[in-house]
């Protein structure tokens, strides 16, 4: 049987306390947690990807236009 809950000030303390009587003995197994990966910079970058509100339609096409002021193509 599994049962879960968290340790608190030292103590494991079920989720439903009243799912063991008084008096059961019990093994602890701890769940070891999922490491967190590095994310690399395009990872990063995708996070922002779809944020930004009020751009040009056509401004992936168009960059060198809006950005250094080159005729749009």
């Amino acid at each position: 049987m599994t049962y879960k809950g968290k340790v608190t000030n030292g103590v494991v303390v079920l989720e439903d306390p009243r799912a063991l009587q008084e008096g059961t003995e019990v093994r602890v197994v701890a769940a070891q947690r999922p490491r967190k990966r590095k994310l690399s910079l395009s990872d990063k970058l995708l996070q922002w990807a779809g944020r930004a509100k009020g751009l040009p339609c056509d401004l992936a096409e168009n960059h060198d236009h809006y950005v250094h002021g080159r005729p749009k193509r």
